[in-house]
């Protein structure tokens, strides 16, 4: 996949990475943008997988989100 090496044990699937996994992933990948790839097709690929990364971790984030509002009317309810 585009931003790894052999050496990296990462679900190259987006998807099926946690939020941590997509977290890290995406400060790795905003580091190596910020030192500069080496060429123009490496610098896109990464800020596609950046982008993707960054999708998984806000979807991640709106899930989270809405178990807490589930809570919280759950327990308003309670204090009814």
């Amino acid at each position: 996949m585009v931003g790894m090496t052999d050496s990296d044990a990462r679900p190259s699937d987006v998807a099926e990475l946690s939020f941590e996994q997509a977290r890290d992933e995406l400060v790795r990948v905003v580091a190596e943008l910020e030192q500069g790839a080496p060429t123009l097709e490496h610098s896109l690929a990464l800020w596609e997988r950046g982008e993707a990364l960054a999708a998984r971790c806000e979807e991640w984030l709106r899930g989270a989100k809405r178990r807490l509002d589930a809570a919280r009317s759950t327990a308003e309810g309670d204090e009814s």
